[in-house]
């Protein structure tokens, strides 16, 4: 019982040595009786009351790194998703842009299914949750990295750190929605939040073809109020898709031929209208100006002066957004221009480059094709636009005039397990587990 006793505990440690190798930075710990089965404050549990919430209703959790925030999304009794809490992230390393090897640094972006295995309730870092990376389309696009955590402790790297404080209410959001019946709860990571204005500011960004395909999902989430469902082919992400006859999903192979349902179809054509519009009136905005996406020194540096002199016991990492900076398109173009920090970020190959070719305008939100070519600023990889770019389906037809009256489909949260995105040690469930997720959307 002593060697299956310490076998346990080494397994646990050795689970999260790809997060962190030393804990440099710990948060002060929270002091309660039981950690894991701490109940939800009460000023949570009121307002999930006041909103129409079950305790152990089904979750989803948005991460929107340029922010800094970790969002609760929780089903209410009508079968929509609202946002029920917020959480500045502590600390987060690297860059905007996904994680792509072991040991870069980089912590995930895309969607991923957290299962009640990826809860770690042992964990060094006061409590974790495996954020199931890498999926299905990170293995196609051969990616790799090991143990990115959300955990506590305030220190990261690869994973998004909380507060001991925020990971024990994040934690208990979980279990109760396990204990609840959700199979698999939805992780949407972000870069920034996927709106018009954001796309403009980041359309130099190499990473924008990934983007784009991240934003059919999270346009999909907007419209209906309701995780969707995910799968892959092509090594793109496919987001609430259906095959159209034979064929099926598989991440490395080509997609089969795909359709939405009707009124989703209806209901994205009238968000792309409104979101073309804001974009155009973005790029005038931005017309001149490329975004500097700042590094984690100098998110860091954000920070420092407010930790001179007081006894902090966290390392937050700053926020990205407010260390960042609009810099004029011709002084990144001109090599004589003083932009020596991002004139040396680009030409070292180590580094990953900070911009490429950005688009003249958005592609169609229902399901994007790579964006269209643009102006070059500087020598960067082109790889990364070729991976992500999102797989070619019908387009949605023109919305009629009255599709703000066309119901959005609300499935029952309760009823079918949410995106089941399953992480490369999950086991698939079997064909008569899992019903087509449109059997269940109805109009309200």
């Amino acid at each position: 019982m002593r060697l299956k006793s310490t076998a346990l505990v080494l397994i646990a440690v050795a689970a999260l040595s790809g997060c962190n190798d030393t804990l440099d930075s710990v948060d002060t710990p929270v002091n309660v009786s039981n950690k894991v089965e701490q109940p939800l404050p009460s000023r949570i549990l009121n307002e999930m009351s006041a909103k129409g919430m079950e305790r152990t209703s089904p979750i989803a959790i948005r991460i929107f790194k340029e922010e800094g925030v970790l969002e609760i999304w929780k089903a209410k009794t009508n079968n929509r998703f609202e946002k029920i809490a917020e959480y500045t992230i502590c600390a987060w390393s690297g860059r905007l842009g996904p994680k792509v090897k072991e040991g870069d640094r980089q912590a995930p972006e895309g969607f991923y299914s957290l299962s009640p295995h990826h809860l770690n309730p042992n964990s060094k870092y006061y409590l974790a949750i495996n954020t199931g990376y890498p999926n299905r389309f990170d293995q196609a696009n051969g990616r790799n990295g090991t143990n990115l955590m959300i955990h506590g402790a305030c220190s990261s790297s690869g994973c998004y750190s909380m507060t001991d404080a925020q990971i024990l209410e994040i934690y208990a959001f979980a279990r109760d929605a396990f204990k609840g019946g959700q199979q698999t709860i939805q992780l949407q990571a972000f870069p920034f939040r996927l709106t018009a204005e954001n796309m403009a500011r980041h359309r130099y960004s190499p990473h924008y073809a990934f983007w784009q395909n991240l934003k059919v999902g999270y346009d999909n989430f907007e419209v209906t109020k309701r995780p969707p469902e995910v799968n892959f082919c092509d090594k793109k992400y496919v987001f609430n898709q259906q095959i159209e006859g034979s064929g099926s999903f598989n991440a490395a192979a080509a997609c089969p031929t795909l359709t939405t349902p009707a009124p989703l179809q209806a209901a994205l054509s009238s968000y792309q209208t409104a979101y073309a519009r804001d974009f155009d009136k973005a790029m005038k905005k931005y017309d001149d100006k490329v975004w500097y996406d700042p590094t984690e020194a100098e998110r860091k540096a954000l920070v420092a002066d407010l930790r001179k002199g007081r006894d902090l016991a966290y390392a937050p990492t700053g926020s990205a957004l407010k260390a960042g900076k609009l810099l004029k398109l011709k002084e990144v173009q001109d090599p004589s221009a003083p932009t020596l920090n991002l004139r040396k970020a680009v030409a070292d190959p180590s580094v990953p480059p900070l911009f490429t070719a950005a688009p003249s305008k958005p592609a169609p939100a229902a399901q994007p094709t790579a964006p269209a070519p643009g102006p070059t600023i500087a020598a960067a990889a082109a790889a990364n636009a070729a991976v992500a770019t999102q797989p070619q389906i019908p387009a949605a037809p023109a919305a009629p005039q009255e599709t703000a009256k066309i119901p959005v489909p609300a499935p029952n949260p309760n009823a079918v397990a949410v995106a089941p995105v399953m992480s490369a040690n999950e086991t698939p469930p079997l064909a008569d587990e899992k019903k087509p997720f449109w059997k269940f959307w109805a109009a309200k």
